[in-house]
């Protein structure tokens, strides 16, 4: 008999989201497909911040991490929203979708990690980090 797992809340999901170093690593990897070839740099300036955020996050300062992750996905989906493709057809193509799942993702980092951001205790955070044994000298 295969025992049921409990239904996660959306909260717990948002913070689940919200404090993976996956998710700005993920967005880094969509950013770098569309807009590596041809370079356009503004665009690519993203890439470092979100690498720099999941690094942070890896490092214990997650509250701080869901911040940056916030702040460069957010603003990344806003400026992908202002381009609109040539034609009704490109947005069904193989770059039209990883352009939708990029904005879809940069969405959804910001809403979690805004979250995450907001409602983040630092005083357990900084208790988590100075209990890690990587911090310990």
């Amino acid at each position: 008999m295969a025992t049921l797992e409990p239904s996660k809340s959306v909260r717990s999901r948002l913070e689940a989201w919200g404090n993976s170093p996956f998710a700005p690593t993920g967005l880094a990897t969509l950013v770098t497909a569309m807009h590596f070839r041809p370079l356009q740099i503004r665009p690519m300036l993203f890439v470092p911040i979100l690498f720099f955020s999941s690094y942070a996050n890896l490092q214990g300062f997650k509250i701080d991490s869901a911040g940056i992750t916030a702040a460069a996905s957010g603003t990344y989906a806003l400026l992908a929203m202002r381009r609109r493709p040539s034609t009704f057809i490109n947005r069904f193509s193989v770059r039209g979708l990883v352009r939708g799942s990029a904005v879809g993702i940069g969405i959804i980092n910001a809403i979690a990690a805004g979250w995450v951001y907001g409602t983040g205790d630092r005083e357990r955070e900084k208790a988590e980090r100075t209990g890690n044994p990587r911090w310990v000298e």
